[in-house]
């Protein structure tokens, strides 16, 4: 049996769809229903009821889950515990959101497994560093995948999915999302942006002809707006600094509520260059442990 198997079922455990692991671990949903139903024949049990109209996982399901998951991150990192000596220069570029969440955090691991690789960091936004990826300035980046899926001659590894959320004045009138966006001003999130592209679609939907009053490029700029008063926003879900340094209300878009997509990309010709998988693998890490916590 292949540990990819085992690890494929962890994967399902976590995102919570076929479809959702297919994106994490690389895979079509086709190959992961096989990597389950192989893992099924194999203890002879089954680990989904497939009865209901969205399959959930078997009691012995997560019993499996736990039992291995300890073990497959061990001997993960085993595997990456300098397997070779991984040194030179790496450019990386990210959004401004992953400077604050996911990058120190992946910085940290780099640092200590992996001292005499040298990371030079880039920020700008998603579609200039695609730009710059495409011209050879910069190795890798981590940024919101575009909506039409991105450039095939790149390597995409999905880390994570950002909710979006409204977010309002600590004092706003209005009970639900529709009241508070009919209610009040909309501040734009950065409409040249796949993120506020997202966002705009989902506040057009419901209401078409609504114009923004003001429109800002970054989640703390528009927060400290909403907090003054000025307006409500769609945007990703604030991270936890910013929970803690402004007022304000934060209301969930429901089970169909926009997300945007954060990916490492890479160029597919140097996806196996052993500076850029332990790249990876670093923000693979601590993604799956932002979403643990945020489970």
């Amino acid at each position: 049996m292949k540990l990819e198997f085992l690890q494929t079922l962890c994967a399902v455990l976590r995102r919570g769809t076929f479809a959702a692991a297919a994106e994490e671990v690389n895979l079509t949903p086709g190959a992961v229903s096989q990597h389950i139903k192989y893992l099924e024949q194999h203890f002879g049990q089954p680990l989904f009821d497939r009865a209901a109209r969205r399959a959930r996982p078997t009691p012995f399901a997560h019993e499996l889950a736990a039992l291995v998951q300890g073990t497959l991150e061990s001997l993960e990192t085993l595997r990456a515990r300098r397997q070779t000596r991984v040194s030179g220069k790496v450019a990386l570029g990210t959004i401004d959101s992953i400077q604050a969440t996911l990058l120190p955090m992946a910085m940290k691991v780099l640092q200590s497994d992996y001292p005499e690789l040298d990371v030079h960091l880039a920020r700008g936004r998603s579609e200039r560093l695609l730009g710059e990826l495409r011209d050879g300035a910069i190795d890798a980046a981590v940024l919101v995948r575009p909506q039409s899926g991105g450039s095939s001659r790149l390597h995409w590894q999905t880390l994570m999915h950002e909710t979006m959320v409204l977010v309002a004045p600590p004092d706003a009138r209005g009970d639900t999302v529709e009241q508070l966006l009919r209610g009040h001003d909309w501040i734009r999130f950065d409409k040249t942006s796949t993120g506020g592209r997202i966002a705009a679609q989902y506040v057009h939907r419901l209401h078409p002809r609504m114009k923004s009053r003001i429109d800002l490029l970054s989640s703390h700029a528009i927060i400290a707006m909403v907090s003054a008063g000025l307006g409500v926003s769609i945007i990703p879900q604030p991270y936890d600094p910013l929970r803690k340094a402004y007022r304000f209300r934060e209301l969930s878009l429901g089970r169909g509520g926009p997300r945007r997509q954060i990916a490492f990309v890479c160029r597919r010709a140097d996806v196996d260059k052993p500076a850029l998988a332990v790249l990876r693998a670093a923000f693979e890490r601590v993604a799956a442990q932002a979403r643990d916590a945020a489970a």
